[in-house]
């Protein structure tokens, strides 16, 4: 068994198939892909992940706990965050503003209404604040308005968002989405930090197939809903079902 487990996963929407029979194990401190062609049930399977949707059938345990039915800050505190494909920030408010918003976060989900609890406490908060955003590279747009970041920017200070939380696993929807390639080439090599400095397991979804052999360890082709293969980068380049999956046609 994996950190992450998903055993025998169906979801059907009316007619549709989206996810069939599907059973993926994530080992603790990789960086697993699941990819496919539009349309093959990758976004099915990560909003499964998260609780967001529940299977008809099947299971997801994390670290040996069910994520099934549960609530958005339940997921948060049994130790995975979500980088989505639009970054998830507030534009009105500064770098350094955004980056305090989870560390003020209550176990309900709910925040508390004074940002500081004592000059201690609030030095603390905003030493970790700011160490975050140094090890992303971010520090010098400190008290820059986060709508003004550029793509990769933006990126860059969610990820700062989930990981100051410490999760366990961080789970990436199209992490290079929208960005040119320099903010992309900048975004792996950023995640590769990320995965020699912190005992993290990453889970990414991804089209672009530079970022997908740059940082997986191993990958899941995903097609029509069903696992079609799982190995290692080197392996799956040049298979023939994956060809057959993106192509159309057998290699």
């Amino acid at each position: 068994m994996g950190i992450l487990d998903v055993r025998d996963v169906n979801k059907r929407f009316g007619g549709l198939q989206a996810l069939g029979n599907v059973n993926l194990s994530v080992a603790e401190n990789t960086v697993h892909a699941i990819i496919g062609p539009n349309g093959a049930g990758k976004s099915t399977l990560l909003n499964c992940l998260v609780g967001k949707l529940i299977p008809d059938t099947g299971s997801v345990m994390f670290d040996g706990q069910s994520v099934l039915g549960r609530k958005p800050y339940e997921i948060n505190q049994m130790g995975i965050s979500r980088v989505f494909q639009t970054p998830e920030i507030f534009g009105d408010l500064t770098v350094f503003e955004n980056m305090m918003i989870p560390l003020f976060a209550k176990r309900d989900g709910s925040f508390r209404m004074h940002a500081f609890e004592g000059v201690s406490h609030e030095r603390g908060l905003i030493a970790e604040a700011e160490k975050m955003l140094d090890e992303v590279n971010m520090l010098d747009k400190r008290d820059f308005h986060a709508g003004s970041l550029s793509r990769g920017d933006k990126r860059r200070l969610e990820m700062a968002m989930c990981l100051i939380q410490r999760p366990k696993l961080l789970l990436l929807d199209e992490p290079t989405a929208g960005m040119a390639r320099a903010d992309t080439n900048n975004t792996i090599e950023l995640l590769k930090t990320i995965k020699k400095s912190r005992d993290i397991t990453m889970c990414i979804i991804e089209h672009d197939m530079h970022v997908v052999f740059s940082l997986a360890d191993r990958i899941t082709v995903l097609a029509q809903g069903t696992p079609l293969v799982e190995d290692t980068p080197e392996k799956i380049k040049g298979h023939p079902k994956v060809k057959e999956a993106y192509l159309g046609e057998a290699a």
